[in-house]
């Protein structure tokens, strides 16, 4: 989720819950829709992602495919031995069992919170390797909220039900160890930032974003506070994406 970079700028952070995950408005493509805009601007506007599309849209028809992608979070040196899950009808199912602490997996956008706009998105998928601490705290709110989608829970329900159960110590509290790989180049984060950027995440209880002095000029720690979740997400930005290929730095 994000988690998956939701609510960050784009020049800072990926716009998902980390959030984020902006739509990017090319100026000429604002053009050349000018005059059809002019006509419908007293249409009401409507979501693209407003509701929940049709399941088989989330789910990869290929696992196998599905298991090459969650590895791509990762360098082969940690995803090749890492757990593989994968996402069925009735919730994550275990493909791999691995041995070095990692879990890989593909978040969809109900990682997000409830206010990114792609939280519906049918297209999003977001590679990720958490590592044990990652796993048995974080990764079980992301587990619920999959279920409650599966479950044909609207986004309301979703976001209640897991804060309740927070409320309630029926979720894990964050472990500070928690952490993340999101190095794949096949990312697809929404449809603004798409791939983003390669980055590492690291998962912390409550709103910590000014103890670690991310998003001050020229840090390189960059932090989404999550409400929803009550975590903050800080985003370490990486030089290669998994396979060794050059990233795009930092605006």
């Amino acid at each position: 989720m994000s988690q998956l970079g939701c609510g960050l700028r784009e020049d800072v952070m990926p716009n998902t819950t980390i959030s984020f995950l902006g739509a990017v408005i090319v100026a000429q493509t604002f053009l050349a829709a000018a005059p059809i805009l002019a006509k419908d601007q007293a249409r009401p506007a409507k979501a693209a992602y407003s509701a929940m599309a049709p399941l088989d849209q989330y789910l990869m028809a290929d696992e196998k495919a599905e298991i090459a992608l969650a590895r791509t979070a990762a360098p082969a040196s940690i995803s090749g031995g890492a757990q593989v899950m994968v996402l069925r009808r009735d919730g994550y199912a275990t493909v791999a069992k691995g041995g070095n602490g990692f879990m890989c997996l593909v978040q969809r956008g109900w990682a997000a919170s409830s206010d990114n706009p792609d939280f519906w998105n049918p297209k999003l998928r977001a590679p990720n390797c958490f590592n044990a601490p990652a796993t048995k705290t974080y990764v079980q709110i992301y587990f619920l909220k999959t279920k409650l989608a599966l479950a044909g829970k609207s986004k309301t329900e979703i976001t209640q039900t897991a804060q309740a159960a927070l409320d309630k110590k029926e979720l894990p509290a964050i472990d500070p160890a928690s952490m993340a790989y999101m190095m794949s180049k096949q990312q697809y984060l929404g449809d603004g930032p798409k791939s983003w950027h390669s980055h590492m995440m690291f998962f912390l209880p409550g709103d910590v974003s000014k103890g670690w002095g991310a998003d001050l000029p020229d840090s390189p720690v960059m932090a989404q506070n999550d409400p929803e979740e009550r975590l903050t997400i800080l985003f370490v930005l990486a030089g290669k994406w998994s396979d060794g290929t050059p990233a795009p730095p930092m605006n």
